[in-house]
């Protein structure tokens, strides 16, 4: 087979700009392998992309998705770390083009990791990007320490839930906002607390916290400054409306950084060892044929999203 489907856009816009098209199945470089993709998770920088709000990639037409969880069907001549049949996952070539909403894609061997098997394939497709971006914010720049305080907003989220999973596997008192309806489910990934941010303003129901991580933005990010300990550091996912300056997070007296997800076999280790540990599980909320790729962006747009939607091809 030489063919393969892809869902392709040929213009920015809405769902309805996503078409399933057939396409040549593409070809391993020397030092990358092919994937026969059977998972590929939905994010929000997906759907930014798309509408052009986001432009990472050139003019259309191109193929969307980063997250992917597949079988190798084929090695580059110069890869030696799988082989033919090896189930893998990752976040290749982030953030240009990988192509994930397809059948198969090619990428760079030494940014996949073998796929653990605490983890299914739909559940392996919906990790990486949202847990590199979780990974990112707690370990590399926040270096959680065991003990210390740490508030997790949109806690019931793709990013949001794993961080409070990575955070607790630390050591650390986590302190989470997420909607009523999700409160068991933050609970049971080991939040301490919970806060019901639509009826609760959390400014008044915390004590200082070591650490912020912040996936809204807006004026979460001054509301959050007035939570931390001085020199107590927050960190946001937020490119678009942050919501602070670095120059306001010095006038406040603590700390900030962005967090900027960059492909990491490293860190994707770290991920399944958590999960082979039995310290870190995905929420998987939708698998949805490829074919309704537009479905589930509408989905992922329709605000307080919970866990992962995956596309199965």
């Amino acid at each position: 087979m030489t063919r393969m489907y892809a869902i392709t856009q040929d213009g920015f816009g809405g769902p309805e700009v996503l078409h399933r098209t057939e396409t040549d199945r593409p070809t391993p470089g020397p030092d990358d392998v092919l994937v026969k993709v059977h998972a590929a998770g939905v994010n929000p920088v997906d759907t930014a992309v798309r509408a052009g709000y986001f432009p990472l990639i050139t003019e259309p037409p191109f193929a969307l998705g980063w997250d992917v969880a597949g079988v190798v069907e084929a090695v580059g001549a110069n890869v030696t770390r799988f082989s033919v049949g090896d189930a893998v996952f990752g976040m290749p070539l982030f953030p240009e083009a990988a192509g994930a909403y397809a059948q198969y894609l090619t990428a760079p061997a030494g940014q996949l990791v073998p796929k653990p098997d605490s983890l299914s394939m739909a559940e392996a497709g919906a990790l990486p990007l949202a847990g590199l971006t979780a990974w990112q914010a707690v370990v590399d720049i926040a270096e959680v320490a065991a003990g210390q305080r740490v508030l997790i907003h949109a806690a019931a989220g793709g990013v949001g839930h794993l961080a409070v999973q990575i955070a607790k596997s630390r050591g650390a008192h986590v302190i989470a906002t997420a909607r009523a309806a999700n409160h068991e489910l933050v609970k049971s990934l080991g939040a301490d607390e919970v806060i019901d941010y639509t009826a609760v303003d959390f400014t008044t129901a915390i004590e200082p916290v070591d650490v912020v991580v912040d996936l809204v933005g807006g004026d979460y990010a001054p509301r959050s400054a007035r939570v931390l300990r001085p020199g107590g550091l927050l960190v946001t996912t937020v490119g678009h409306n942050p919501g602070i300056t670095e120059v306001e997070a010095e006038q406040a007296g603590i700390r900030y950084a962005t967090v900027f997800v960059m492909p990491s076999a490293k860190n994707l280790a770290g991920l399944s060892a958590l999960s082979e540990a039995g310290e870190l599980r995905v929420h998987v909320a939708e698998r949805l044929p490829l074919a309704e790729a537009a479905k589930a962006h509408e989905l992922a747009e329709s605000g307080g999203a919970v866990g992962k939607t995956v596309l199965i091809p």
